[in-house]
């Protein structure tokens, strides 16, 4: 479980650090490490933006961004200890070294179980932390979510197969052409507002996360298909 106080109170750059130093560990080609790439810059370029003044709250956007982070990283720690990260970072996790799956697969599948799942339970912690609702951090909401769709534009140009590999008929099109980050922030937005609306009936709470995690890791491990 996340811890409010704690994470709260980490900058972003701290957060950057640790990313850089997971990397420093893993093999470039390692799934886990695609993604963590690709998360690393996405960090560095909200930490830039946070700096600018260009979030209406920096204090909101601050906590946001940290509380989202501390859930991949959360997930890294469980899975390095011998734990089992949540459902939606499973696939990742254990197709990590696959010969048959392309970076491309990795960068998405992270994203998908970061944004699918994590982004919504981390609009939560935020506004548990700054006693505020879903709606006063829609903005903040949005402009990461612009942060990100750039990137994952940014993402298929560089990670994709050149055109000699990439026609058509390949299986690889149509798996990631069937993915879309924009749908997938928009459900996490819902979750967000759901999960908040249901917040005093833990039960209905649990339920509701355990199935959202589910669903997630099973987008996941449709993305991770080994293509050789």
């Amino acid at each position: 479980m996340v811890r409010i106080e704690e994470s709260a109170a980490v900058g972003v750059a701290d957060v950057a650090d640790r990313m850089r130093a997971l990397g420093a560990r893993w093999p470039a080609r390692d799934g886990v490490a695609v993604f963590n790439r690709v998360y690393l810059a996405v960090t560095e370029d909200i930490a830039r933006r946070i700096d600018r003044g260009e979030f209406p709250d920096r204090r909101a956007a601050t906590v946001l961004d940290v509380l989202f982070a501390e859930r991949y990283l959360s997930a890294v720690g469980r899975a390095e200890s011998g734990g089992r990260p949540p459902a939606c970072w499973r696939p990742l996790f254990q197709y990590r070294r696959h010969p048959g799956v392309r970076p491309l697969q990795f960068a998405l599948a992270g994203i998908n179980a970061h944004i699918g799942h994590d982004l919504a339970l981390a609009v939560v912690d935020t506004c548990r932390a700054l006693d505020c609702a879903p709606p006063e951090l829609e903005n903040e909401f949005d402009q990461v979510g612009e942060v990100l769709v750039v990137l994952e534009e940014r993402i298929r140009e560089e990670l994709m197969p050149g055109p000699d590999l990439l026609e058509v008929a390949d299986p690889l099109t149509h798996l990631v052409g069937a993915w879309s980050l924009d749908r997938a922030r928009d459900a996490a937005w819902s979750a967000a507002r759901l999960l908040w609306g249901v917040r005093e009936l833990p039960g209905l709470t649990e339920e509701f996360t355990e199935r959202l995690d589910t669903g997630v890791g099973l987008v996941g491990r449709c993305l991770l298909t080994p293509w050789r």
